[in-house]
């Protein structure tokens, strides 16, 4: 049965500090009880996905990855990502002769200790979810870019024209709107 998991962040000062960003952020803890208990992690973001219109769940492994859980066909990772050069011996078809060839390889940055693990994806979720999604409204709806600017300048054109203000000042009538040109 789903339990509240308030618990696990108790106790430890960096975990009491990421159940902080959380309630400010306004993400769930959603981890069952079988996760828990294989140290997986899953959070629930208050950010609906732009496409699936569900809310986006991201999630921390024992293994050392982070992922997102939805918000594609299949769950994506999270970690950051490097070049390593890997080295393969083969056999070179013209001469039978054993070659070295070089290959780049793009490999994860695991993150081995779990608190590192919640604090990068705090970091993550409000860099790419909270501020790279900041044009949408609470309920979830997207608004694109060019509807907002559209919005904006409208409003701005308005802004910019400035009303006739006239006061009286012991019987005599002034044009207060001048004296801001």
């Amino acid at each position: 049965m789903k339990q509240n998991n308030k618990w696990k962040y108790q106790g430890d000062r960096r975990y009491e500090k990421v159940y902080e960003k959380m309630q400010l952020l306004g993400i769930q803890d959603i981890t069952t009880d079988r996760q828990h208990k294989n140290g997986t992690i899953v959070w629930k973001l208050p950010i609906k996905d732009a496409w699936h219109k569900r809310c986006i769940e991201v999630a921390s492994f024992s293994t050392g990855y982070v992922r997102n859980q939805n918000s594609a066909s299949s769950n994506y990772q999270l970690n950051k990502t490097k070049k390593q050069k890997r080295y393969v011996e083969m056999t070179d078809y013209d001469t039978g002769r054993p070659v070295i060839r070089t290959f780049k390889d793009t490999v994860r940055i695991l993150i081995p200790i779990e608190i590192d693990r919640l604090e990068y994806l705090i970091s993550y979720c409000l860099k790419n979810y909270y501020i790279g999604n900041a044009n949408q409204v609470a309920n979830g709806d997207y608004v694109p870019k060019w509807k907002h600017e559209n919005v904006l300048e409208a409003l701005g054109n308005k802004l910019q024209e400035k009303p006739e203000v006239k006061m009286i000042v012991n019987g005599h009538r002034y044009n207060v709107s001048e004296w801001f040109k």
